[in-house]
């Protein structure tokens, strides 16, 4: 039987052990950070460490670019997710009462308002992502994250408003997001000022996307990391017209990353338990948590956390946890380039992130609304194919390395599940969309804060789940 035994600041008494169920980052985070706190840790995966969507996405630590999926323009795109099978939004057209439920939901949250109160929401832990990251590279956790910039192109201006605008809506809510224009196109590196027209028009007048000062605000985060010049990659064909440098974000190869984050779990004495599927969980107040594993032994501990991404609501459905959870698929592969990637490129219109991953080019894109465990499509692969061939150049599309499907776990209003379940000592950590990899860290921490202490930190009381 569990036997916690010390006070939280609360009064209550906090736990000496503790069973994560889930091996990626937001998982692993959690884990490490309750060790920090000096909780013995034991996980739980069905697979291993970084076998879900934690191992084949892009890898781009952006909280300049976490923002709310639903937002005004899904109107515009939602009814060619459903006829075109190529759209980067991919809706299935079939009978599926709870993907439409979903669905349904989502669309309601695709309002200014909604919009800009999830922004709100997400804005205080976004600021606190990039330093959770230092954090563990700093104190044992062998792998590094790598500054931008990140090259983001559009085939004329007229195409780039949207993404300016939404820029211009994450610095509102109270980031520092530096975006500049790279002028010429013919690769040289001249960076223009943020009152170039194409800004100015999206921002008005006085507005300007990303003031790049070496100075910080308290109430405005952390001071963004700023290149002194970039050029334009050797991967952009002509048709890619207008070209900007994302400044103030990283990006990581996010399998060895979170590999490595498990190595450091270990180390600390940690147990990670794969091949180990949880049906379920039994808590009793005082008494701890039974974790119920598929042909093995019941694990307790005194305290458990469920961070199955897409595969959330099966464990905490029953627990209270009734917002709900759709995968939300990306796709993605590498491939050789003729001339070395040395930056993220994004390319918004199209809906496709390309990272520099272990000597080749790592191109991710689409959302697609399956189940989880649904076959992988190769039709989406090929949508991202067709999507970029005209836009890429000295980029051997035709030998792909690794092709990859994972389900990435979206809630209707964009907001991550974090926190208490109505079950005594049994908390979530999930529901971060396509976020979960630059917010896992900082979530990781601030759970492990509410969890030891009793207090629920500020910046995650927002995601409560049970709203």
């Amino acid at each position: 039987m569990a036997t916690p035994s010390r006070t939280s600041t609360t009064g209550a008494r906090t736990p000496r052990t503790a069973v994560v169920v889930g091996a990626g980052m937001v998982g692993l985070a959690t884990a490490w950070h309750l060790q920090e706190r000096g909780v013995d840790v034991t996980v739980l995966d069905r697979e291993g460490v970084a076998a879900g969507s934690s191992w084949g996405n892009a890898g781009w630590l952006t909280p300049g670019m976490a923002m709310p999926l639903a937002d005004p323009t899904l109107w515009t795109y939602a009814p060619k997710a459903l006829l075109d099978p190529a759209a980067p939004l991919h809706i299935p057209a079939r009978l599926d009462p709870r993907l439409w439920s979903f669905l349904a939901r989502f669309a309601a949250h695709a309002t200014p308002r909604a919009w800009d109160r999830a922004m709100a929401a997400l804005t205080p832990i976004d600021r606190l992502a990039l330093d959770a990251f230092d954090e563990l590279s700093a104190h044992g956790v062998a792998a590094r994250s790598t500054p931008g910039p990140f090259v983001i192109g559009f085939e004329d201006e007229r195409q780039a408003a949207p993404f300016l605008h939404e820029i211009a809506q994450v610095e509102a809510a109270g980031q520092v997001v530096p975006l500049r224009r790279i002028d010429r196109p013919d690769g040289a590196a001249h960076l223009s000022g943020p009152s170039h027209p194409g800004v100015a028009r999206a921002h008005g007048a006085s507005g300007a996307v990303g003031h790049a000062s070496s100075s910080t605000s308290p109430d405005r985060g952390r001071a963004p990391e700023v290149s002194d010049a970039v050029g334009r990659p050797a991967q952009l064909t002509d048709r890619v017209r207008a070209v900007y440098a994302l400044e103030g974000q990283r990006f990581i190869e996010p399998g060895p990353f979170v590999g490595a984050l498990g190595d450091a779990v270990r180390a600390r004495g940690g147990r990670i338990v794969t091949d180990a599927t949880v049906t379920g969980l039994r808590a009793q107040a005082g008494r701890g948590v039974q974790v119920l594993v598929d042909g093995q032994d019941p694990v307790v501990a005194d305290v458990a956390v469920l961070a199955t991404g897409a595969w959330l609501p099966g464990l905490a459905r029953p627990l209270g946890v009734r917002t709900l959870v759709q995968a939300g698929r990306g796709y993605s592969f590498t491939v050789k380039t003729d001339v070395p990637v040395e930056q993220p490129i994004y390319l918004p219109s199209r809906r496709v992130a390309c990272t520099p991953y272990q000597g080749r080019f790592r191109i991710a894109g689409t959302m697609e609304f399956r189940g989880p465990d649904e076959p992988f499509q190769p039709r989406r692969i090929d949508a991202i194919l067709a999507s970029v061939r005209d836009l890429f150049q000295g980029v051997d599309l035709d030998d792909r390395h690794d092709e990859w499907v994972g389900s990435r776990p979206v809630t209707p209003d964009g907001l991550p599940l974090v926190g208490a379940t109505r079950a005594p000592g049994v908390y979530v950590a999930g529901g971060h969309g396509m976020w979960g990899i630059v917010l896992g860290p900082a979530t990781g921490k601030l759970l492990a804060e509410q969890i030891v202490t009793g207090t629920v930190p500020q910046e995650i009381r927002a995601f409560d789940p049970l709203r």
